[in-house]
């Protein structure tokens, strides 16, 4: 497997010549809990050929498990964040809200004027029906939500600034939780236990009592999303992605390293029970779309579903299961989804998790127990 510039001289090789991956075998061990921490919009090559801007995620990438061939579905960000919980994009190629529908106007229905415009709120089946259907517990933790259960699709805004904030630290877009209607039509006492901030989050991990599953997204300063000049006032000079791209992607590195720190240090990380972290990404950047290999597992530019996100880093840190692991299996986010159902004893897989035969396969060998 070729490694990409100066990734490789960061020790892969050698991780590779002294962790062989097999063929992934049919069975998944059991999980109590998967932690998904997502970053947005960087390709694998504008990763993993700066160790200078991420050094932490150099880090997890050497010392657990690299999924080195694993890919986005679409564009926008949207649709990726559908597909990990839905097994499909469902049609959604924008970031519009979820309520909107073709041909409604709405500051944030930006696309309903597109021809075969997808109805945003979803009636689908979902991981978390299939969760609750187990007895399991899952939860968004979303940086910068305005209020536990809150379903505004961006905050701050320009209508409702925050003093000192940049607008639209917290996006829905990248909340995929609440496109399912059966999430977003819940009472509030209801979406409040599902839809929590990052305050939650902490008081979750110090208490050890965390749900079975679990979507972290930082706000868009602290995922690599970043904001651009023309984003308003209050935008951090590491989180302007026009000037500071560097910076914007040492700002996320820094951010998930945080993250992993405080998981991994919560007492149920080091219970007998098996625990994940993934950290992987919504979709690649702009400039990588321009070529290369953009999808797998199905992938074909005509599909609706899955005509490609790009190359994008996953890596899978678990409490009991394997180190200095480099998995070049092709996997996507519907391998993800895939692999979630079959650690939770979950054997109907949803949508394109099912595929098979296009080559969706869970992600054993970064799961696999000691």
């Amino acid at each position: 497997m070729k490694l990409h510039g100066t990734f490789a001289q960061f020790g892969m090789a050698c991780c590779i010549a002294s962790a062989p991956v097999q063929a992934a075998p049919a069975a998944m061990p059991h999980y109590d809990h998967i932690f998904v921490i997502i970053s947005e919009n960087k390709g694998f090559e504008q990763i993993m050929d700066h160790p200078q801007w991420t050094p932490v995620i150099h880090k997890l990438a050497k010392e657990y498990g690299l999924a080195s061939q694993f890919y986005a579905e679409v564009h926008s960000s949207e649709g990726n964040y559908i597909a990990m919980l839905g097994g499909d994009t469902f049609g959604i190629h924008d970031d519009d809200a979820f309520y909107c529908k073709a041909g409604m106007k709405d500051e944030f229905c930006e696309k309903t004027q597109k021809p075969d415009y997808a109805d945003h709120d979803l009636t689908a089946p979902s991981l978390m029906d299939q969760m609750a259907e187990k007895g399991l517990s899952w939860k968004a933790y979303m940086e910068d939500i305005p209020s536990a259960g809150s379903l505004v699709p961006r905050w701050p805004t320009r209508a409702y600034p925050v003093k000192g904030s940049p607008n639209e630290l917290y996006a829905a877009k990248h909340n995929g939780f609440v496109s399912f209607k059966n999430v977003n039509s819940e009472p509030y006492t209801e979406l409040k236990q599902h839809l929590a901030g990052f305050s939650q989050l902490y008081a979750d991990l110090d208490s050890g009592d965390v749900p079975n599953y679990a979507h972290i997204v930082p706000n868009q300063c602290n995922e690599m999303h970043g904001m651009g000049n023309d984003d308003g006032p209050n935008v951090p000079a590491d989180c302007n992605g026009d000037t500071n791209l560097a910076g914007l992607i040492k700002r996320g590195d820094a951010e998930i390293g945080m993250l992993v720190d405080k998981i991994t240090h919560s007492k149920f990380w080091s219970a007998p029970g098996n625990s994940a972290i993934v950290v992987t990404f919504d979709e690649n950047n702009s400039e990588a779309r321009k070529s290369g290999q953009q999808g797998c597992c199905g992938y074909d530019p005509k599909s609706l579903a899955n005509f490609g996100g790009g190359h994008i880093v996953t890596i899978v840190i678990t409490n009991h299961g394997p180190r200095h692991v480099v998995d070049p299996t092709p996997y996507n986010h519907y391998s993800l989804l895939r692999t979630t159902e079959a650690a939770f004893g979950i054997d109907r897989y949803l949508g394109h998790a099912a595929d098979t035969d296009k080559g969706v396969v869970t992600m054993t060998p970064l799961f696999a127990v000691k």
